[in-house]
């Protein structure tokens, strides 16, 4: 005789479900890693803005080739503004995609759970069963050997 769960399908669908969960955390951890990476580059950029008006300014170049380089470091500062609050969302996604993933992982374990007792059960009932049957032929055994 074989074990088979009445509720497997649910199980399948909650295991699914977490698998889904797992998916859409990797794919929000991805995106905020390129956000991340997006606003280094950027921070990377107005760094070297500021150092190429450090040296134009050693250099003498004309004022409006240093108020041009600082119009431009205006720009990327408000780049770097921008992707702070999408790295900020990204952030507040990810905790979201983890809790939801936390709930699916932990209603997967009550219904691995559920399967777990139901099989243990069932295992307790068999072996009954079999015993049983073992105790009723030593009984047949014994009043056949006592005639």
């Amino acid at each position: 005789m074989k074990f088979q769960y009445s509720f497997q399908k649910v199980v399948d669908l909650k295991s699914n479900e977490k698998s889904q969960a797992e998916w859409v955390l990797s794919s929000a951890v991805g995106r905020l890693q390129a956000e991340e990476q997006t606003l280094q580059q950027l921070i990377s950029e107005k760094e070297r803005a500021s150092h190429a008006i450090q040296s134009a300014a050693e250099a003498c170049v004309s004022l409006a080739s240093i108020q041009q380089l600082q119009a431009y470091i205006r720009h990327l500062e408000q780049c770097i503004e921008r992707k702070n609050k999408e790295v900020r969302q990204a952030q507040m996604n990810v905790q979201s995609k983890q809790s939801i993933l936390s709930d699916k992982m932990l209603d997967e374990q009550v219904w691995l759970k559920a399967r777990e007792k139901a099989k243990a059960s069932f295992q307790k009932e068999l072996l009954l069963h079999e015993q049983n049957e073992l105790d009723e032929m030593a009984s047949v055994r014994y009043a056949m050997r006592a005639r």
